[in-house]
């Protein structure tokens, strides 16, 4: 959720879904979400009685059966997600700049040359009225991976091998499956697999 916080949020908004992309930042201390979105986005508006969602996909990738050392096999896709819930409420406008500072912060940390965030302040008091800032309690938190844990060692290990070939993105879920395997034969000691595709 904190390396992956561009989320979707889904909640109902005139007895219909609706979804909206949006970074989220989880504060583990409050236990909330915190976010903000265009006053024009009707979704705010449900915001206090309804229960949302917040999606988080981490790295994915497909799987291709040749990688498997088992015949006959079949292609797949390899995922990561969060699912947060929660009844996202609406925040005051000193909590929403909070919010907004907060969000800018996190991504310009470790740049070479952090924009230092210097507007003029009836033109930053202009944008923050037209955004809503909200924090969502989260209640349950599901983990959602499907890693090939069905497979076996010498499927694992070739898939491993053929995710590494992929590329940067694709390697950051090799080491997540890695972390994940007890069966892979890099796995780390103590690390369990879970049963099953999903």
């Amino acid at each position: 959720m904190e390396r992956y916080g561009f989320a979707t949020l889904v909640s109902a908004c005139g007895g219909e879904p609706f979804a909206t992309h949006v970074p989220l930042l989880s504060d583990r201390d409050g236990g909330v979400l915190l976010g903000h979105l265009a006053r024009g986005n009707p979704q705010w508006e449900a915001f206090g009685g309804a229960e949302a969602l917040a999606i988080f996909t981490g790295p994915h990738a497909y799987v291709s059966p040749s990688w498997y050392a088992a015949a006959p096999a079949v292609p797949t896709w390899n995922y990561t997600a969060v699912h947060a819930y929660g009844t996202p409420r609406l925040l005051p406008p000193d909590r929403t700049r909070e919010v907004v500072d907060l969000t800018v912060r996190k991504y310009e940390a470790g740049r070479p040359g952090p924009w230092p965030s210097e507007l003029p302040e009836d033109f930053r008091r202009g944008l923050l009225a037209r955004v809503v800032g909200f924090e969502m309690p989260i209640t349950p938190v599901e983990g959602k991976f499907k890693l090939g844990q069905n497979r076996s060692p010498a499927d694992q290990a070739g898939m491993l091998a053929g995710l590494r070939g992929d590329g940067v993105e694709t390697d950051l879920l090799a080491k997540f499956i890695v972390r994940h395997h007890a069966g892979s034969p890099d796995a780390e000691p103590g690390a369990a697999a879970d049963g099953g595709g999903m």
